[in-house]
């Protein structure tokens, strides 16, 4: 299957780019150099050990390891691209930040399989290059190059076990979802158990600066406190909205348009409004759509527009002056339901749709408040 080409998406503010990789953009959050200047920081007295009298230097070689270990986190995101792009997935951007990065996959994997290999791609990426680095370690010289190839093999290889513990938003996260998954074949339910497990893994973070003087013999300081609870922060965050995302979409299979239509008034589209409205008083209809002589629906009145008309000019306005024409994405199939309904209403958003019978009759009309409602009862 050849790669689909990304369509063009506005980058995310406070991003610039940087490049291009794997086929997507590469962007850099302006929160990077925040966590570039404090490795930076951080780094700069065991650059100092490992060669003194370096002066100022030392923050430059500092920044330069900074800069090496974003590499190595941007090896770990592409190899999640390249695998989505051979599931057929478009790819977006990858985008470095406070926190590592991100790959924007559009799309939900299809299979259990497909979300397996786009999730553990990345650790095992890491864990790749942190072995490279361990290799090198026996033959690198005494200095600081020494302080980075250990740097950088210890980071690698943290960030590849790190991001196999089995919570979301952690790549561990979705090869778990991806078992519950294949083991009883309801994607929402492994979404679901992964955000759990994201959950205490997000208590178990806010615990580690108490444990790692019993662990190292090194106690805990302020910063310690602080960087655990962002990360803290951060997982739960994450594992929240994928347990609520879970949730709801576990009830798409019950949203069906024909169920949610309401009655529908078709008038011809130059009746005069007022004409219109008593009609579908009337009827007790809920909506009305305009069609053309021949019955063809061409437009969906607009029920913010049709009362923000005064009832004196009602008279004197033709009803397609309140009516939304029926692009395309604007008249959908009755029978459209689940997955299908919600991926067509974000696809051309807007607050009504017509529904039409397999004849190109028309059944009803749909309201996204109606859907929305439905959706979240």
């Amino acid at each position: 299957m050849s790669d689909p080409a990304p369509r063009p998406a506005p980058r995310p503010p406070g991003t610039f780019k940087l490049g291009t990789i794997a086929g997507s953009d590469v962007l850099v959050s302006s929160s990077w150099f925040l966590i570039a200047g404090l490795i930076a920081y951080l780094y700069a007295p065991v650059v100092e050990r490992a060669q003194p009298d370096m002066g100022v230097w030392k923050y430059v070689a500092g920044l330069a390891f900074a800069v090496i270990l974003y590499g190595s986190i941007l090896l770990h995101e592409a190899s999640h691209a390249i695998v989505a792009r051979r599931f057929g997935f478009s790819v977006h951007s990858i985008t470095l930040h406070f926190l590592g990065g991100m790959t924007s996959i559009e799309g939900e994997s299809r299979t259990p399989r497909q979300e397996f290999w786009i999730a553990v791609v990345g650790p095992l990426t890491s864990l790749a290059v942190g072995g490279v680095g361990v290799g090198l370690w026996f033959v690198t010289p005494d200095g600081l190059l020494l302080v980075a190839v250990e740097g950088l093999a210890g980071a690698n290889l943290l960030v590849g076990v790190l991001n196999l513990v089995p919570g979301l938003p952690l790549d561990g996260g979705r090869v778990l979802k991806s078992a519950v998954w294949q083991a009883t074949g309801n994607v929402h339910r492994g979404t679901i158990a992964a955000g759990w497990g994201g959950r205490l893994t997000a208590g178990a973070v806010l615990l580690w600066p108490l444990l790692q003087e019993e662990l190292f013999g090194r106690p805990p300081d302020i910063f310690d406190f602080l960087l655990s609870l962002l990360i803290a922060m951060f997982l739960w965050s994450g594992a929240t909205a994928a347990i609520t995302s879970g949730r709801l979409r576990s009830r798409l299979p019950d949203l069906r348009a024909r169920d949610l239509a309401r009655r529908t008034l078709a008038v011809p589209d130059d009746l005069p409004l007022s004409e219109a409205v008593r009609r579908a008083q009337d009827a007790e209809a809920g909506s009305i759509v305009t069609v053309t002589s021949s019955g063809r629906p061409v437009g969906v009145v607009n029920e913010a527009a049709l009362l923000a008309t005064p009832p004196d000019r009602r008279p004197w306005v033709a009803v397609s002056t309140v009516a939304r024409s029926l692009d395309d994405g604007l008249s959908l199939p009755v029978t459209i339901n689940g997955e299908d309904l919600i991926v067509a209403i974000n696809r051309t958003p807007a607050a009504e749709y017509v529904l039409v019978e397999d004849d190109g009759s028309v059944y009803g009309v749909l309201s996204t408040a109606d859907v929305d409602r439905a959706f979240r009862q």
